[in-house]
């Protein structure tokens, strides 16, 4: 691309940017809020309001909501690419090849230099928890909407944005490093796992605040109108695939260390 192109395409972007901006400085107060920002912040951690009804049956989060969504997209993904892309492997693999065996490859080499030996099992757990933390982060991304017991539109947010999917994650990875201590050591593979009572807990929270975090932060930059342009595209998508990043080494990286440290 010339330099005299780039140019343009900046003045282009800078021209869209100030007629953005105007426009929000124009609406500023000429549009109704049905919640408060306090409201608004609370219900992002708690799901007092904002329910769906699941099948008609029960009011739930629609954390859970999302939940089922990306666990059913992943699934699909699985067995699609299982029957139509795996068995066409190449020994010079190409992009789409490279993309998967790199994926699994990080966290089968995770697991490995953890756990040099009992690491089958870890492996592949480790690989199923990272990229169902890793797509359930980024599914916020795609704003795809759900409607409330009370008839409005909401973005279903990510699956461990809600305390009790992170939880559900940090219990989930107790007992996987609780069986590796079981499969290598026996009893005193317990002892060494119990000893380390509050680990689900700091995974629960520390994956919860993280990705509560950046959710809060894009609630907070699209309640106000005057900042609801152009940033929270940058803000929602640079929070969300950090958070996305961050937490799923995080979360894969504990669990291979301390399940290496019970069975060894």
């Amino acid at each position: 691309m010339s330099k005299k192109k780039k140019i343009i395409m900046l003045i282009f972007f800078l021209v869209w940017i100030l007629i953005f901006l105007v426009g929000s400085l124009l609406l500023q107060g000429k549009y109704e809020k049905h919640e408060t920002i306090q409201i608004a912040m609370r219900d992002a951690v708690l799901h007092e309001y904002n329910q769906i009804s699941l099948f008609g049956v029960i009011d739930v989060n629609p954390a859970l909501i999302s939940a089922f969504t990306v666990t059913g997209i992943l699934l699909v993904l699985a067995l699609i690419l299982r029957i139509f892309v795996i068995p066409r492997f190449k020994m010079m693999p190409g992009k789409l090849q490279l993309l998967i065996e790199e994926w699994v490859g990080f966290f089968d080499r995770l697991a490995k230099s953890n756990s040099p030996h009992r690491n089958g099992f870890l492996g592949a757990y480790l690989f199923t928890a990272g990229t169902f933390i890793f797509v359930g982060t980024c599914f916020e991304l795609f704003g795809i909407q759900g409607i409330t017991t009370e008839g409005e539109s909401i973005a279903l947010p990510a699956p461990l944005a809600d305390i009790n999917g992170a939880i559900m994650m940090g219990c989930l990875s107790y007992l996987v490093i609780l069986s590796g201590g079981i499969a290598g050591n026996r009893l005193k593979g317990v002892g060494k796992t119990l000893k380390d009572f509050s680990l689900p807990i700091s995974m629960s929270f520390r994956l919860f605040g993280a990705l509560l975090s950046g959710a809060l932060v894009t609630e907070l930059v699209y309640y106000y109108i005057s900042l609801s342009f152009v940033l929270p595209v940058v803000v929602g998508i640079l929070f969300t695939l950090l958070h996305a990043l961050i937490q799923t080494y995080v979360l894969t990286m504990l669990t291979s260390v301390f399940y290496g440290e019970v069975s060894e």
